[in-house]
């Protein structure tokens, strides 16, 4: 008899399984009719039940367990997917910024969680300056594009990521500032 930990899935083979839904389910709403119609409500009722049940085992968790349960990457995204994540959009969102910031700063730049508005999360973003111009490397659009995707996957509730970019200033000498060409 198998032990209850051969009948696991590694992240990959999850990841795969999740392509070859959504392949199938892209297959099967191309073609009409009440066979596709009966088999995408049998998907959609299952799906309920499922989200059901890992509600009731949040209901059941003690704090410390429904954080361990949230930070599991499959089970946030199904906890996020049934509107039971412990923890709300705007801190998974902050949270994924924070973990940013480090690369962004080897880049020259730097990023900063600055809130949400209604369903859009804002994001302070600082390219360097002194020579960094737009990209810090040659990629501002990367790096707003990574922050981007990284908030969305965080919380994919929110419906947008607006970057407020931001230049820093060159290093100005003071003895630049103080003196004064002779009229």
């Amino acid at each position: 008899m198998a032990e209850a930990g051969d009948a696991r899935l590694a992240d990959p083979d999850v990841e795969a399984r999740l392509g070859r839904l959504d392949e199938l389910l892209e297959g099967l709403e191309s073609v009409p009719g009440p066979t596709t119609r009966s088999a995408t409500e049998a998907v959609a009722l299952l799906t309920e039940v499922y989200g059901e049940a890992l509600a009731r085992v949040m209901d059941h968790a003690d704090e410390r367990v429904a954080e361990r349960l949230a930070e599991d990457e499959l089970l946030g995204h199904l906890l996020v997917l049934h509107g039971i994540h412990p923890e709300p959009a705007e801190r998974r969102a902050a949270r994924a910024v924070e973990r940013l910031r480090p690369a962004v700063r080897e880049r020259g730049g730097d990023v900063e969680w600055a809130g949400v508005e209604g369903q859009v999360a804002r994001v302070r973003l600082t390219t360097g300056g002194g020579g960094c111009g737009s990209g810090c490397g040659g990629g501002g659009s990367e790096v707003t594009d990574a922050v981007r995707a990284a908030v969305l996957a965080a919380a994919p509730e929110l419906t947008a990521v607006e970057p407020l970019t931001e230049t820093a200033p060159a290093f100005v000498p003071l003895t630049t500032l103080t003196h004064r060409g002779a009229p």
